[in-house]
């Protein structure tokens, strides 16, 4: 999550932001309108200060507008942050009095230096540093820092999935803010709120149909075989061809809190592993993985989610670590499907990194790529990213070798950079064996 503007801040291009207060004239204006404004006077396409929920003012640009409840709200996106905070806001939260120019025209030519002022310090920082700030950050990448072919992919990304109309769902006990579009249909896609079955996962747009729902509905556990329980949690495994309209409705319902992942409605290729925590009403959804059945580039999770009341509690680890030992099963090499969203880029980088300093740490003798992928099921790929970012490997006479100490390990184990996993798996619970495999898909160690 971004950090709260001061009086000053920094947005990551470089731009001192200031804090500042809507100028009578402008509240005037506004409040003459009832809170909601009008399009002659708030501009699609416009950049305004407008007052963040937290309080804060920042730079933002009107996408869209439309009528709620008799008042006008506007979409806004909040110029450096990440589109999951974009929202529908009303006019009063608008500083009508500072029109910005787009500064999409007017980007300074970067440096090699840059200012980051996040902490309150004038610090000078590398490249490389700026790129680490970002990702753990949530800062967007701008066009200009793209290749060619990612900035026209992005800018189609964007133009489809600009506006969020969902703002909030309500599934079981928990309302949700949305965090992106994602495609319902449309007289349920333009709903300002959604109310989900947390069973059987039908969307409905009144909540009286929900809690009618709710009296009549008999799912309390998704479809599938239960492969995993201990304790509480709960996994299931469930083919995309046998429950195609559950699964359907899961990757409706994840799109709206993942931004780079295509939305396929042709599920029947996919098998589904959903988490849920077990209670006496029943299995309640904590989150997913999806993979091919037959996966041509070796990826063992084709799309990956905890749902926002069960993140930072261990469960998108879990679900990483489950993908895993999946492979291992199979006796395959395993890689996520790329791109990652932003928070599971870095869920995937700290898992990598503790499993390979776990082994690290207790290996005495000589250690390849190969052995570390062939022990771990990790793509030797993301090994060498993730040993590079713990410089622990390089490359000599054309290959990459792993170059440690036990002092170097020590060091890592004890840095932020290394987190063991809050809920570790006990194999001996999975009941499980692989699916037939075309033999020209398998990959063999």
């Amino acid at each position: 999550m971004a950090s709260k503007l001061n009086d000053s801040h920094n947005n990551g291009d470089g731009v001192e932001l200031k804090k500042v207060t809507p100028s009578g004239e402008a509240a005037a204006a506004i409040s003459s309108n009832g809170g909601g404004g009008t399009n002659s006077v708030v501009d699609i396409g416009e950049h305004y200060y407008v007052q963040r929920s937290d309080e804060t003012w920042h730079p933002a640009e009107v996408i869209q507008s439309r009528k709620n409840d008799g008042h006008h709200e506007y979409y806004v996106h909040y110029e450096g942050f990440n589109r999951r905070l974009d929202e529908w806001v009303t006019g009063e939260r608008f500083d009508l009095g500072q029109r910005i120019a787009d500064r999409t025209r007017h980007k300074e030519p970067a440096t090699h230096l840059l200012t980051d002022l996040s902490d309150g310090t004038d610090r000078k920082i590398t490249r490389n540093q700026k790129r680490k700030h970002d990702e753990i950050n949530h800062v967007q990448k701008t066009y200009e820092e793209m290749d060619p072919t990612t900035a026209a992919l992005e800018k189609e990304h964007e133009a489809i999935t600009k506006v969020k109309y969902i703002d909030k769902i309500q599934i079981g006990k928990y309302e949700i803010d949305a965090w992106y579009f994602s495609p319902y249909p449309e007289e349920y896609g333009k709903q300002s709120k959604l109310w989900i079955c947390e069973y059987c996962l039908k969307y409905m747009r009144l909540e009286k149909s929900f809690r009618y729902h709710q009296s009549q509905c008999t799912w309390r556990h998704p479809p599938g075989k239960e492969i995993y329980r201990r304790g509480t949690l709960s996994l299931y495994e469930v083919d995309g061809k046998d429950s195609k309209i559950y699964c359907q409705n899961l990757c409706l319902l994840a799109k709206l809190f993942l931004d780079h992942k295509t939305l396929y409605f042709d599920v029947e290729p996919f098998l589904f592993y959903i988490l849920t925590e077990v209670d006496r009403y029943g299995c309640h959804l904590v989150g997913y993985f999806s993979k091919e059945k037959e996966s041509p580039d070796g990826n063992n999770v084709a799309c990956i989610l905890t749902l926002p009341p069960f993140q930072r509690k261990g469960y998108g680890k879990f679900l990483i670590a489950f993908s895993y030992e999946l492979s291992k099963v199979e006796g395959v090499v395993g890689s996520p499907e790329k791109p990652l969203s932003d928070l599971g880029k870095l869920s995937y980088r700290s898992y990598w990194t503790w499993v390979l300093l776990e082994i690290l740490r207790d290996f005495r003798g000589t250690l390849s790529i190969k052995d570390l992928s062939h022990m771990t099921s990790i793509a030797q790929g993301d090994i060498i990213n993730t040993l590079q970012t713990l410089n622990m490997v390089k490359y000599w006479k054309g290959q990459h070798v792993i170059c440690v100490t036990p002092k170097l390990v020590e060091e890592h184990m004890k840095s932020s950079s290394y987190k063991r996993p809050p809920i570790s798996i006990d194999v001996s619970c999975l009941k499980w064996s692989p699916p037939k495999r075309s033999a020209k898909l398998m990959k063999k160690y």
